[in-house]
């Protein structure tokens, strides 16, 4: 089915609500989840408030937490989430990165113990907002791991995804927004694969006993699971390692590595650096260093495929496409979302009615 961005994020901030979410952080995770299906991101996108709903009613998401500041010294900030939503407490974090940026140029933040941060983009897009560039580096700690290292076949890490974002250049520009998992796929557009009943991409997934396939089902199930591949082959799995060390050891918030338990929910950790591109020299010259080197790349002569993009550019294709037309749900999300809004007393009758279907 197709649903209006509109009125299915008012559908999901309902639900969030009966959960025990306080209007004004409900309004933001569902905004959140809707512009990751608006950009064409669905493995972030509204099938996850299912998780969310069961998660809260399990103890394993605190839902009106706020970020805590454990230590700051100079531009470095540690700071504990308190298993409150990702969307909100990571957002709050990174207005204390940013703060620090614009007082220092530099703002460092080790956050720890947030559940889902949903689609790490959204932090990209804080930092630019506010004129600064960020690199981002994410773990998560969710369960078994999902992911094996180059040349092994038993997953060992998350999908782990690593951010870089670029303000605009030019007044009405556009930034970019480097935003994608070490893994060959993110696991939740795996998901979204095992319940559209596709395949996914060759070399994305290996089955328990380590052979190729391109059948999401060997991911779930209660029998023994495959595992997803790193991009890349070594690169992608060595970036995969670096980002557990730097935003689950560094953090504090832990690796996937067997003493650490995964039985809390979706915990992530995210090490971001903020930086204003102001106290690097000179403005204006980067920015024209910047908008020649896109252009550079824009001219580039096509080949057989699609054409030459940049960071952000399909997402902002698709989300005008999604804006006009709707939200592709799956049946079996939407299912998924009945089957929450029915745990916290939203018939479904009353969850098609909010989101107008």
């Amino acid at each position: 089915m197709l649903i209006q961005a509109e009125r299915l994020q008012a559908a999901i901030a309902q639900m969030l609500q009966a959960a025990g979410t306080d209007p004004a952080s409900a309004g933001i995770v569902a905004a959140d989840l809707l512009e990751a299906n608006l950009q064409g991101h669905d493995s972030h996108g509204v099938q996850l408030a299912p998780r969310y709903v069961l998660n809260v009613l399990a103890g394993k998401l605190v839902p009106n937490a706020a970020v805590q500041v454990v230590q700051q010294t100079g531009a470095i900030i540690v700071a504990d989430g308190g298993m409150g939503f990702g969307q909100v407490v990571g957002r709050q974090a990174m207005d204390l990165a940013i703060a620090s940026a614009r007082d220092t140029g530099l703002g460092l933040l080790a956050l720890r113990n947030v559940h889902h941060l949903g689609r790490i983009g959204a932090y990209g897009d804080q930092a630019v907002a506010a004129g600064m560039l960020s690199l981002h580096f994410v773990n998560a700690v969710s369960g078994p791991p999902v992911v094996a290292p180059f040349g092994g076949s038993e997953a060992r890490f998350g999908t782990n995804p690593i951010c870089i974002a670029v303000p605009a250049v030019a007044p009405g520009g556009h930034p970019l927004i480097l935003d994608f998992a070490t893994s060959a796929l993110a696991i939740g557009k795996v998901r979204v694969a095992h319940a559209a009943g596709r395949p996914v991409p060759e070399g994305s997934l290996v089955d328990h006993a380590g052979r190729p396939t391109t059948d999401p089902g060997v991911m779930y199930g209660d029998g023994p699971r495959g595992a997803l591949l790193p991009f890349g082959l070594h690169k992608g799995s060595g970036l995969a390692l670096m980002c557990e060390i730097l935003a689950g050891a560094l953090t504090g918030g832990g690796t996937n590595q067997p003493a650490t338990p995964n039985d809390r929910g979706i915990v992530n950790g995210m090490l971001a650096l903020v930086l204003d591109p102001a106290r690097f020299g000179d403005l204006e010259a980067f920015r024209a260093e910047t908008a020649a080197m896109v252009a550079h790349v824009k001219t580039a002569a096509p080949g057989d495929g699609p054409p030459v993009l940049v960071a952000g550019e399909k997402e902002r294709i698709t989300r005008a496409e999604r804006r006009r037309d709707g939200i592709p749900i799956p049946d079996p999300t939407w299912a998924e979302l009945c089957a929450a809004a029915a745990e916290v007393g939203i018939p479904a009758e009353r969850l098609a009615a909010l989101a107008g279907v």
